[in-house]
């Protein structure tokens, strides 16, 4: 090798070295950042001509290492999420889902138009139906931005009523007793109905039902078609029989609009004691006991909450009660994800080496599982990351000593031509 030949390679070796120092200031930057996946220098020696005439040197290439694993930590926000196991999010620029996008980076937040987004970022996922279906299929082109806005509570008319009670075995024949309890029509309206307890004989009750009236004002809303219900008590307490069985409650001519309802009494299993019972009332002053009574509509309710599950359902909470999964977030899987196209912000986009997304439900197929709550840390080891930058400041160092050398030997060689 030719002094020129030792100035090349120590150029060379500046070159490469001023790469590695720059992946290693590019990790120690992003040490705080998340699910910021480090990179490292991939070092090749070079050889140029031939025999005693060639040169060596060196160079560098930043290796991504996309496929790394970072530390999951716990955080505040229910929108945020990290993926444990391969795999990425779905994301689009564009809220018509027009160009699509991978990251790992979690940190979604409900944008002022109800959007699940990280910066400029819309997450995608799939439309279900209450079932946690896939109402539009699991392909590529049925993943839209979830938007919250666009969810609305169901609601549901009553159809079944559960009653706990107890009524007074030591009550006079003819003796009244009331309770009171709500049901749901068609539209989700709220109306009272007044149950009337009167003992007709020994351990034989006749329950009348109210027309239903409005809670606020009182005004009568519909009219109850069904008769009277007869309960009997066996001697021990339990429920006997009811006439009719199954007792039910009918209303019609709602004045809301809303169709006919018709409502099933759950007033316990004969000869138990899960509903009605007929005991002697303690403390000797006869009084019906109350411990529930349940039904099972809903009134409309607004979105109180969202809950994202290790299967990617997302789930919506409503300040009526009801709860049903809205969309699945699928996680995205490639043959060599290395090869992803790095962008701002921790998102990626295909190339010719990453090869296609395949997705998948998370869990399945190989694909991470999705953790809500919890966000993927950076995978910089700083203390790695500031050996690494010794040893690049001490090759560069070195290499800047041999064009020193050299530099000193030509100079010697010119003085000697002189």
């Amino acid at each position: 090798m030719s002094l020129q030949g030792a100035l090349n390679a120590s150029i060379s070796a500046l070159s490469a070295q001023s790469t590695a120092l720059s992946a290693i200031s590019d990790n120690l930057a992003n040490s705080q950042t998340t699910a910021y996946k480090s990179s490292s220098t991939s070092f090749s020696s070079l050889v140029a001509g031939s025999g005693s005439n060639s040169s060596g040197g060196v160079s560098a290439t930043m290796v991504s290492n996309v496929d790394q694993q970072g530390l999951l930590v716990q955080s505040t926000e229910a929108t945020h999420l990290a993926i444990e196991g391969d795999g990425f999010f779905i994301v689009s620029d564009s809220s018509d889902a027009t160009s699509t996008y991978y990251t790992r980076n979690g940190e979604f937040t409900v944008d002022n138009e109800g959007y699940l987004t990280n910066g400029e970022y819309y997450l995608l996922g799939w439309a279900t139906d209450a079932d946690g279906n896939p109402v539009g299929g699991t392909s590529e082109n049925a993943l839209e931005p979830i938007d919250l806005d666009s969810v609305q509570s169901s609601v549901d008319a009553t159809s079944n009523v559960e009653f706990q009670a107890n009524l007074p075995a030591d009550a006079a024949i003819g003796d009244e007793f009331e309770t009171t309890f709500e049901v749901y029509d068609s539209l989700g309206t709220t109306s009272t109905v007044t149950a009337t307890y009167t003992k007709t004989a020994e351990n034989t009750w006749e329950i009348n039902y109210s027309d239903p009236t409005l809670p606020s004002s009182g005004e009568v809303v519909g009219t109850v078609t069904s008769g009277p219900v007869e309960v009997t008590f066996n001697e021990d307490g339990t429920l006997a029989s009811t006439n009719p069985a199954p007792a039910e409650l009918t209303i019609g001519s709602w004045t809301t609009g809303a169709q006919d309802s018709s409502i099933g009494l759950d007033l316990g299993e004969p000869g138990a004691t899960n509903g009605l019972t007929q005991y002697a009332s303690d403390g000797g002053d006869p009084a019906i006991d109350v411990q529930s009574i349940d039904q099972d509509g809903l009134a409309y309710g607004n979105l109180s909450s969202i809950e994202i599950a290790d299967d990617g359902s997302v789930i919506a909470f409503f300040d009526n009660g009801e709860e049903r999964p809205i969309y699945q977030i699928p996680v995205a899987t490639f043959g060599n994800p290395d090869g992803l196209a790095e962008m701002s912000n921790g998102v990626y986009a295909r190339s010719s080496n990453s090869g296609n997304a395949t997705l998948h439900e998370p869990g399945a197929g190989g694909a991470g599982t999705i953790q809500g709550g919890w966000l993927e840390a950076s995978t910089v080891d700083t203390g790695s990351e500031f050996s690494k930058m010794l040893s690049a400041q001490q090759a560069y160092s070195a290499a800047s000593q041999v064009m020193t050398t050299a530099n000193s030997m030509f100079d010697r060689l010119l003085e000697a031509v002189r």
